[in-house]
């Protein structure tokens, strides 16, 4: 039986959960489609969210459908553009695609994988065949959408065939009898015209899952190349994981819940591990290697984390610096009283001030919650400023 509360982890919204739990008690493989306009073939890992979404669901023996969008590609998707975008020719269509499929067999299983193109049935239909599709959406509904009502508002252009897209993308999944779509967030009115036109064609509507649009490693923006805070998933091991580490210990969780495949249980025993005191750097360590064992190999994140570990050290921590060992009193120690144990800060305000201001690493790693409790059995090196070091273990 399908585990719902794994597969659907992280969604931003489902329409209609009943529906889901309905279909996937029928005990039948559901056909579960994911289209994708060949337009940005240099995939990086806010890309993979929807591609681990299918995943989990093959695992759970239902049928991914990747839909390679080479008749939507050249008509070019207006979501989100606050102007007519620039449409594929059909060479750029063809060499994207093939790129694309090279990389999404990273993650998805390529046996339990069936492509397809849409052109398959859009190539044989007729001009009347599309004027007929047009007839079952109105120009009202249209300029719902949020850009196109931005656009219009501003009195900007819109052409005719951009409110063709969400139309031809609907008429997908009439032609691949979808039980589920699913898509990033911002593609909400788009999988909804999907449900329309199959309740027209006298199908059962899809159920939509959508996905939150993943932050980059600087934890604000979306993640994108153009902004410099994305991890792409042809990087090199090293930089993979060194990305990885960058990221604050709050998004760390967020990067476990959309990224890893480990189980809730598994993530959730991580946090509380963190919790009662535990280094934030081991379960980051954790997270690192998985992600790149999963595009480089199975060792390699291992490989990445000692050679991390080495760079570290060898270009950052002083040989002989202190050692300190402290008592865990009432299941742990303060980092700030940590701090001034260890001769690093003269006082616990000063700890506070130094971790307010980042000043405060742990193995590397800046401290931003000044509450947190190192607890028994914890090893790593404290760091304040750029020349103090300690070596701290806290034992029972």
């Amino acid at each position: 039986m399908t585990d719902i509360k794994e597969i659907i982890r992280g969604a931003a919204e489902i329409i209609q959960v009943d529906e889901l739990e309905k279909r996937l008690d029928e005990g039948r493989p559901l056909r579960i489609k994911v289209g994708f306009d060949p337009t940005a073939p240099d995939l990086h890992l806010g890309h993979t969210v929807i591609l681990n979404a299918m995943r989990r669901f093959q695992d759970a023996g239902h049928t991914v459908i990747f839909l390679i969008g080479d008749f939507t590609g050249m008509i070019g998707d207006p979501t989100g553009k606050n102007v007519t975008r620039k449409p594929l020719t059909e060479d750029d269509v063809r060499a994207n695609a093939q790129t694309y499929r090279e990389q999404v067999f990273k993650i998805l299983d390529r046996d339990k994988t069936e492509v397809r193109f849409n052109s398959e049935w859009f190539s044989d239909m007729s001009a009347a065949d599309m004027i007929r599709l047009a007839s079952q959406h109105t120009v009202a509904r249209m300029l719902e959408r949020d850009d196109f009502e931005k656009r219009y508002r501003a009195n900007q252009a819109i052409a005719i065939h951009e409110f063709l897209y969400p139309l031809v993308q609907g008429h997908d999944s009439v032609a691949l009898k979808a039980d589920i779509e699913m898509g990033g967030t911002d593609q909400k009115f788009n999988l909804l015209v999907g449900r329309q036109l199959q309740q027209q064609a006298g199908q059962a509507p899809q159920v939509i899952i959508t996905w939150p649009l993943l932050e980059g490693t600087d934890g604000v923006q979306k993640m994108s190349k153009s902004l410099d805070n994305y991890v792409g998933i042809n990087e090199s091991a090293d930089d993979m994981f060194g990305k990885l580490m960058s990221i604050s210990d709050e998004l760390m969780w967020r990067y476990f819940e959309l990224l890893s495949f480990r189980p809730i249980e598994d993530i959730e025993a991580l946090q509380q591990a963190v919790a009662d005191g535990g280094n934030p750097r081991d379960a980051k360590f954790a997270l690192a290697m998985e992600i790149v064992d999963r595009f480089h190999g199975e060792g390699a994140g291992e490989k990445a984390r000692d050679r991390f570990i080495a760079r570290f050290r060898g270009g950052q921590m002083p040989e002989d610096m202190p050692e300190k060992t402290l008592p865990a009193e009432d299941g742990g120690i303060g980092i700030a009283a940590a701090l001034t144990a260890c001769g690093l800060t003269a006082s616990n305000s000063e700890a506070f001030r130094m971790i307010k201001q980042g000043a405060v690493k742990i193995d590397g790693e800046k401290v931003e919650d000044r509450d947190r409790v190192l607890g028994a059995g914890f090893e790593g090196v404290l760091q304040v400023g750029k020349r103090r070091f300690a070596r701290l273990t806290v034992q029972d």
